[in-house]
């Protein structure tokens, strides 16, 4: 569809009910299954095809957040649909045209643009040639797109980030880097994650130099997920744990590897190839702001092994017998947002923006197209009071970006029933239904706060 190809985001595969410890295999992507996306004709086992057609919709779906009075939202630019299999010389003018479009309905509609230019999407031509993030290559054919696309919108968006969670390659390096583990023993793959990392830093660095190059009025930043640990009985391993969170920002704030790294490679025989002059990209060009995801915390133990889990399909940890959990398993904890806010604060002392919060749900809606959602208002309402508090506490915090907005297919499971937006899509996890949006009990909710800034949350 206009000129787009396929993604890595488009191998992913609905399996009906998976069980909670079948997570991680859903996220390993082997040869076979790639081939088998390449060649499918049918997108029912594919719900990541068809999504929920906001390429069409787009101008329906921007009035209805104008309607809410957003200010910003965040969007990602599809790789595949500026340069198909990533190695083009010319991009595909349909592909930016769209995006041209998109923009400037959101401008004309009072909202500021939040572009996310590589969202666990890159093509999957560069997985099957170059080894996805694993060869350099691949930093050659970011830079294009980057440079191609900061060049071209340049006079509509004002805010950027580089990579989408890019600390999530450790969890899934297909999804995030274009590596498929089969490729490797086992002996090599951690190696090659981390090699695949060090080229998105590159790349994420060339991206800010292009930015501030093209863009002078542009600030672009970097985007992290954040599960806060906690385990005082277990002093040392949380804050073992918390350095290695911390690895990826410090990089792409700091402009250099922390020290700590140095051990962690040596003590797995870990080499990271770099070329001459990457460490001085990585210093030059660091990042203006500091996003990042919260949907959850987690409680770290050496006994974890012997102790309940939650989370498991994203990034798991110990149960917290004080928090209650959603129908996924994932931690509500509030006070955990407030928490990650000011230690990255104190860290960095650079600008904040929460990119992605919010939580999963099976919503029922009834005859008459009303969804009450009462426990998506609490959980808002509730992580939304303590950022009032973080910023009490002296936090600078640019912004704030709930995902999603819309019910969309779930990046983690790729089910539509586990819906995390304001505004319902009518589909199911089969592709079945209309399409046809309706307004939640949530989305009049989140209207008022932003009418009001949140004063009375």
């Amino acid at each position: 569809m206009g000129g787009k190809w396929l993604s890595t985001a488009d191998m992913a595969i609905h399996k009906k009910n998976l069980k909670r410890e079948e997570y991680e295999k859903h996220y390993k992507i082997t040869d076979e299954q790639i081939a088998d996306a390449i060649a499918a004709t049918d997108a029912s086992a594919y719900p990541k095809h068809r999504g929920i057609d906001f390429y069409h919709r787009f101008r329906e779906d921007i009035a209805l957040f104008a309607e809410m009075n957003f200010k910003v939202l965040r969007v990602s630019i599809a790789w595949t649909r500026i340069f198909p299999t990533g190695v083009e010389e010319q991009p595909n003018e349909e592909g930016l045209r769209f995006y041209d479009e998109l923009f400037d309905e959101l401008r004309n509609n009072g909202i500021e643009s939040l572009v996310t230019l590589s969202h666990y999407e890159m093509p999957i031509y560069l997985v099957n040639h170059f080894a996805g993030w694993n060869g350099r290559k691949t930093v050659d054919c970011f830079e294009k797109f980057a440079v191609t696309v900061l060049e071209r919108y340049k006079d509509k968006v004002k805010y950027w980030l580089t990579f989408n969670e890019i600390d999530s390659i450790i969890r899934h390096p297909f999804t995030t880097g274009g590596i498929v583990p089969d490729r490797f023993s086992k002996d090599e793959i951690e190696t090659v994650i981390y090699q695949a990392l060090h080229h998105q830093f590159v790349a994420s660095a060339l991206a800010v130099k292009h930015c501030r190059r093209l863009c002078l009025e542009a600030k672009i930043g970097c985007m992290l997920t954040y599960p806060e640990s906690c385990a005082p009985e277990d002093i040392l391993l949380a804050y073992r744990e918390n350095q290695l969170n911390y690895f990826f920002s410090d990089v792409q704030i700091r402009g250099r590897y922390p020290r700590h790294m140095t051990r962690r490679f040596a003590e797995k025989g870990i080499h990271i190839n770099m070329l001459p002059g990457d460490e001085e990209i990585l210093q030059q060009h660091t990042v203006d702001f500091l996003s990042f995801s919260y949907y959850m915390s987690l409680v770290t133990s050496v006994n974890a092994d012997k102790m309940d889990k939650v989370g498991s399909n994203i990034a798991g940890g110990v149960k917290n017998p004080y928090l209650k959990t959603t129908e996924w398993d994932w931690q509500i904890d509030p006070v955990g947002l407030r928490i990650a806010l000011n230690n990255m604060y104190d860290r960095y002392q650079i600008p904040l923006f929460v990119v992605e919060n919010g939580m999963g749900a099976v919503d029922q809606i009834d005859e008459d197209h009303q969804v009450n959602d009462d426990y998506r208002i609490a959980f808002f309402q509730s992580h939304l009071k303590e950022m009032k508090e973080a910023v009490k506490d002296g936090v600078e915090l640019m912004g704030y970006t709930s995902w999603a907005p819309i019910d969309l297919i779930s990046a983690s499971t790729s089910e539509m029933n586990k819906r995390y937006g304001f505004i319902y899509v009518d589909q199911d996890n089969d592709g079945n239904g209309t399409l046809a949006r309706y307004r939640k009990k949530s989305f009049y909710w989140y209207q008022d706060v932003i009418a009001i800034n949140g004063e009375t949350l």
